[in-house]
């Protein structure tokens, strides 16, 4: 069973009155997921280059981008779609309070405790903590109405 059909039968299992919501957050949640894994893995690819600061602001747009895509095709996808371009932006641009509270908290781990310098995930983690349930109300108010 996939990842996808299990979300699948969550959501059929919610009241029917919160089906479209919950089924929205726990494909939002999926979504999130998969852009952790690509945050993670961009900040300690990049982190000898650019810097841990730099290569978490890397790495943050390139998880946000894949993101945007996936909500856009799976998690919003019975949702009226404007122009691929604008929404991409709109979608940046709502994240921005998400990415405040994100990157905030990742910034403050990695100045504070060696265990994240010396392990990002740490910070990475924390950081899409704090953002998530932002990122998801906006997204579904503002980006994909």
């Amino acid at each position: 069973m996939t990842s996808f059909s299990l979300i699948d039968r969550l959501v059929k299992g919610l009241p029917e009155r919160h089906q479209r919501i919950g089924g929205e957050f726990l494909r939002f949640g999926t979504v999130g997921a998969f852009g952790f894994c690509i945050d993670v893995a961009v900040v300690y690819a990049l982190r000898g280059a650019l810097g841990l600061y730099g290569a978490g602001m890397v790495a943050y747009f390139a998880a946000a981008s894949a993101n945007w895509a996936l909500n856009r095709v799976w998690t919003f996808r019975d949702r009226d779609h404007s122009a691929v371009h604008a929404q991409w932006a709109r979608f940046l641009a709502v994240n921005f309070f998400g990415f405040v509270l994100n990157r905030g908290a990742y910034s403050l781990l990695i100045a504070s405790l060696a265990e994240a310098r010396a392990q990002p995930i740490i910070a990475v983690a924390a950081g899409s903590i704090s953002g998530f349930l932002v990122n998801f109300l906006l997204s579904r108010r503002l980006v994909f109405r």
